[in-house]
């Protein structure tokens, strides 16, 4: 269950009276972070993780200890103490913070019953913050079932075996969830350990005080590269919260309005390599309250034997690594000396077993044998390459996403021209298959767990999502059966489906728009990229080899199947690729095979919206309060428009 919420921060006038203009900040017993998203407060001199507030159970008291670079003032009754970063002290029941500079007070309260319960951003369960927005009775229907579930919480039974987990994703944790919405799911901590010489960080945003804290493991490593799209007054605070041993990349970008987008972890080890490819910008909010996905697998080294062997994974990395041209460094790797750390180091690692295939995008004007190396091109070649269940013949697709571009519906053709590749087993076409996109509405996000704020990740603005053309587009975002409802999606998924059965299915941070995928031009014979992306294709066909279940930070090895409906002793000749709302069935194959559950974390088939339903754009104003009493827009935005 959710943790109780025993006080919260009130924010204080220069004059010490209460600011309603801006909400309170609920506390849980324990830890809890306070900074300048969980404050709302645009000051850049305020750290996004300035100070811990570890509160006691009964919320009489709680220990403050400063985290941020910059200081803490304390006045207790008569006396007034200055706070250094690493300096704690004990405060108690109306005691006022200032985080300075820029003199910004709070004073803290613990809660006295329900009736004086804070209003901010906390862990307060979802039904309380429910029954706060006022919805229509339906939303509460819905509500209910996402809340206190019944058979449709298919999470609950998504196990997945240390040495089956390349062959799905998993989906991060999300804090104030019923435990069993976050059955195997991950927080970062859970990925980036063991014995680690050298990490590359790929990524959008980077909040250096909040990754630092979250995974200390990262303060160890010898070699790290952030590789980040932060625009200078950011990377200027990131020069000054990084360990001297950090080297920051940010890549070039030839064309006007493209970002580097991609996000990413290469992990080398003494034994390998952990290629993880996620959803999730490195800052507090991306990790603790969306609703996000992470893939990840473990190479080993490649021995003599096959030093010059390649597959299409290792081409299709390198060649995107090349692409970011980020400054070689040297590593000294335990029993191997010092190396060079470029793109060309990753072709010391054997890729044979891997279990997706990659799709990238970078900046460029792409022509020849070029064309079809990035973006929805890359996507076309692979599928047109591969052979499907005769079900899946004009069967629908969907795009699911947080960010959307400017479209016209020749380019959505094109697009869906290239999710509708490949062929039936009679070798003839799938044929175009009928997008549907899935979309927060206002309501949604109003009544989220983080209630109008969320919208700051979902940054798309009215003239983009009114065009008349995506009406008939629109689906909504259901999420029953993994309890996020409430957890807005920054997960961004394309797949092709029948039922409860996928043909494919991309995790990407590619959203829907011409920047990620690219658009083409010159009679189509060139595409054009704004944007560097990374996402991972699962295919049935991907699956077919036995998986060794090879790790770098364990060495435990077993072929047990939890994925499947049933355990075999020899390869599977045929897999299949459903939802966790799958069940088996009389008419199921009966020729061996293999099924690999992956955890979409919403419905399927999507419900198209009702006449009710507005889609969320971020720069329309909203004035019916949501779960926080807040109107919108805010004074604050958290995030900065993604392509």
């Amino acid at each position: 269950m959710a943790k109780s919420q025993i006080g919260c921060l009130v924010p204080l006038k220069s004059t010490l009276d209460v600011d309603t203009s801006l909400p309170k900040l609920p506390l849980t017993e324990g830890a809890n972070s306070v900074g300048r998203e969980t404050l709302s407060v645009t000051d850049k001199r305020i750290s996004r993780n300035h100070l811990t507030l570890s509160v006691s159970r009964d919320g009489a008291s709680a220990n403050l200890s400063v985290d941020g670079t910059n200081p803490v003032v304390v006045k207790s009754g008569g006396r007034r103490e200055k706070l250094s970063r690493g300096q704690s002290v004990l405060i108690k029941n109306g005691d006022v913070i200032e985080l300075i500079p820029g003199h910004h007070f709070y004073k803290y309260l613990p809660a006295a019953g329900e009736k004086r319960a804070c209003n901010g951003s906390g862990d307060e369960t979802i039904s309380k913050k429910i029954r706060r927005c006022g919805e229509a009775q339906s939303y509460n229907i819905e509500l209910r079932s996402c809340e206190n579930g019944n058979s449709e919480e298919a999470i609950r039974d998504f196990r997945v075996h240390e040495d089956k987990l390349p062959l799905t994703f998993r989906l991060l944790r999300v804090k104030g969830l019923p435990p069993w919405a976050n059955t195997s799911s991950v927080s970062i901590g859970d990925v980036i350990q063991g014995d680690i010489q050298v990490a590359i960080l790929s990524n959008y945003m980077v909040d250096m005080d909040w990754l630092l804290s979250a995974c200390p493991t990262l303060s160890k490593v010898p070699n790290v590269l952030v590789i980040h799209g932060e625009g200078e007054g950011t990377v200027e605070q990131m020069k000054r919260s990084k360990p001297a041993n950090w080297i920051l990349h940010k890549p070039p970008l030839p064309i006007s309005y493209g970002t580097h987008h991609s996000k990413a972890m290469l992990l080398v080890y003494p034994k390998g390599v952990r290629i993880i490819v996620h959803t999730a910008n490195l800052i507090y909010v991306d990790w603790n309250n969306k609703t996000q996905g992470l893939w990840m697998q473990d190479f080993p080294w490649k021995d003599e034997k096959i030093a010059n062997r390649g597959c299409g994974f290792e081409s299709d990395l390198v060649d995107y690594l090349s692409a970011l041209k980020w400054p070689e460094l040297t590593a000294n790797i335990p029993s191997l000396g010092n190396l060079k750390i470029n793109p060309w180091f990753f072709k010391k690692f054997d890729y044979s077993d891997a279990q997706v295939r990659l799709i990238g995008s970078v900046p460029g004007y792409h022509t020849g044998a070029n064309l079809k190396k990035w973006g929805h091109m890359k996507l076309r070649t692979v599928l047109q390459e591969c052979t499907f269940d005769k079900e899946f013949k004009s069967s629908p697709l969907v795009y699911q996403f947080s960010s959307l571009g400017s479209l016209d519906e020749k380019w959505m053709t094109e697009l869906a021209t290239s999710m509708s590749s490949g062929v039936s087993e009679d070798k003839k076409p799938l044929g175009l298959g009928v997008p549907q996109i899935i979309w927060p509405t206002v309501e949604d996000v109003r009544c989220s767990l983080e209630g109008y704020a969320a919208g700051n990740a979902v940054p798309s603005p009215l003239k983009n999502v009114e065009k008349e053309f995506l009406k008939k587009y629109w689906a909504r975002w259901k999420a029953t059966h993994t309890g996020r409802c409430r957890a807005m999606p920054h997960i961004k998924t394309f797949a092709r489906y029948s039922g409860q059965k996928l043909a494919w299915f991309l995790l990407t941070s590619s959203n829907l728009s011409k920047a990620a995928w690219g658009a083409l031009q010159k009679n189509n014979s060139q595409l054009m990229i704004r944007s560097y992306e990374l996402g991972v294709l699962f295919l049935p066909s991907q699956a077919t080899r036995h998986h060794h279940g090879f790790s770098c930070t364990s060495h435990k090895v077993s072929s047990e199947n939890h994925l499947g409906s049933s355990s075999s002793s020899y390869s599977p000749t045929k897999t299949e690729l459903v939802t966790l709302a799958w069940q088996e069935t009389s008419n199921s194959t009966s020729s061996p095979s293999e099924v690999i559950q992956l955890p979409v974390p919403y419905e399927l088939p999507p419900r198209p919206y009702s006449k009710e339903d507005v889609p969320w754009s971020w720069d329309r104003k909203y004035s019916k309060k949501d779960v926080y009493g807040q109107v919108w827009p805010r004074s604050v935005q958290l995030y900065a428009s993604q392509d």
